[in-house]
């Protein structure tokens, strides 16, 4: 172990030594042990080496007993036995090895290994342990026996399904993307939103972002339904982005339903993953310098592979048939929004406030004025929340009352209130004060005040 993990071992082994500080010394047989180690559990801590702010209590009473046993020392955490070596498999080795299970799902993980190896697209240097491959296939929900897929293990009905109709389910769900240059300097990280089509695997519409929370879901959204029209089913993750109240209310107003996948069952969304591992696969590794030098290169080359090659390209799930193909003969169903629907208020954010006495209402920070008749008043905003400098709508009882405006505290310097009734009227600034004398002219008039005696 060299000097750095030395250090670092040591400061790990202090911060869970000043966890157990106080129970270290405490009487094995003491009563109320387990009160405090879930009094220490609910705590936020600082971990080093960690984002993780919470312990569990269980983790906290295995560092109190190795303690009492080893001392300090035993609070340091143990070297790794495969040190020097990657326990994670590279992206495009994973894909690989998922590829191969899927293809032939008769394959046990040893020759799955054995397969991936022949195809000399695993580096030497990477061992493929088969603890390691089983992991991530049963994670993509592949170890499953032959002849079983109507009843999986214990009972659970994963049984394959697959639409029809275009239109009649969209899966949704986000893959982390390339850095990009933001701002002509600073490189930051992309997330793939998109959304597939079940029945035949066009891709209604997709584009990196750089967040993957509600607000930079919904303009994806958005497009998507103003290409490919409105789904009767979005099927989506867990994420809080998906649990949102925003887009449960834009999808009550689509008339589609929204779906929630089970956690940790990521087969449910096999279609969605097989696109992404596309995605890494043939998209990815060819990109430019030029792509990535901001977002918008970025999704211009995403959408220009998106209907140059994956749209056109046959697919093995649609026995062969391009996904364009498919889309032509089943969208006979597919609903499209008429030019009486405004699409963009329909995706306009929602929240509720109340206005306050001085006629005012708080939205994100920001102060807005509204009319004065409706102090005391709980009114609706509506806004997008991706527009700078936004403008926002005053709803009241299910109409339209008037458009917020930033509140100008100078302006109100110079308004004249109305008693007692609550409406403003704006006055006239005050005039500007008068123009003092010149010095030559206060001497002018001083002789002749002399004059005058």
């Amino acid at each position: 172990m060299n000097e750095k993990e030395t250090k670092g071992a040591d400061e790990v082994a202090l911060f869970r030594f000043g966890v157990i500080a106080d129970l270290a010394h405490r009487p094995p047989s003491e009563k109320g042990l387990y009160r405090r180690l879930f009094e220490l559990a609910d705590r936020d801590w600082q971990i080093p080496g960690t984002t993780r702010s919470r312990l569990a209590a269980e983790t906290v009473r295995g560092w109190l007993k190795a303690y009492r046993k080893g001392g300090f020392d035993a609070l340091k955490p143990k070297p790794r036995k495969d040190a020097g070596e990657s326990r994670a498999l590279p992206q495009e080795v994973a894909d690989l090895l998922v590829s191969i299970k899927e293809e032939k799902p008769e394959l046990s993980v040893q020759l799955v290994v054995k397969e991936a190896l022949a195809s000399k697209k695993v580096p030497a240097e990477l061992p493929l342990a088969s603890t390691t491959v089983h992991r991530l296939l049963t994670r993509h929900g592949l170890m499953h026996k032959v002849g079983k897929d109507v009843e999986g293990a214990g009972g659970t009905d994963r049984r394959r399904f697959a639409f029809q109709k275009a239109g009649e389910l969209w899966m949704s769900d986000v893959m982390y993307g390339p850095s990009v240059t933001v701002a002509g300097k600073v490189r930051r990280k992309t997330y793939l939103i998109d959304f597939i089509d079940d029945a035949t695997r066009v891709v209604p519409f997709a584009a990196f972002a750089l967040a993957e929370n509600t607000t930079a879901f919904l303009p994806v959204f958005k497009q998507a339904v103003m290409r490919r029209g409105v789904p009767k089913r979005l099927f989506v993750d867990n994420g809080a982005a998906y649990r949102s109240h925003h887009l449960s209310l834009v999808c009550a107003k689509l008339g589609a339903t929204l779906i929630h996948a089970r956690a940790y069952q990521p087969e449910s969304k096999g279609k969605i993953e097989r696109w992404h591992r596309t995605v890494r696969m043939q998209l990815l590794p060819t990109l430019s310098e030029g792509d990535t030098s901001s977002l918008d290169a970025l999704n211009r080359r995403l959408w220009a592979y998106i209907e140059s090659e994956y749209h056109q390209a046959p697919h093995r799930g649609l026995d062969g048939e391009t996904p364009l193909d498919r889309w032509a003969k089943s969208a006979d169903e597919v609903r499209y929004l008429g030019s009486d629907v405004d699409l963009d208020q329909l995706f306009l954010s929602e929240a509720t406030r109340k206005v306050q006495k001085d006629r005012t209402v708080s939205l994100n920070g920001v102060v807005y004025e509204v009319d004065a008749s409706l102090v005391g008043a709980t009114v609706t905003l509506r806004f997008d929340p991706t527009l700078k400098g936004r403008s926002v709508q005053v709803w009241l009882s299910g109409r339209k009352v008037q458009e917020a405006k930033v509140v100008d505290a100078y302006a109100n310097c110079f308004v004249k209130r109305d008693r007692p009734s609550r409406t403003l009227s704006t006055s006239d600034a005050p005039p500007p004060p008068p123009a003092g004398l010149k010095l030559s002219e206060l001497s002018k008039q001083s002789d002749d005040d002399k004059e005058g005696r």
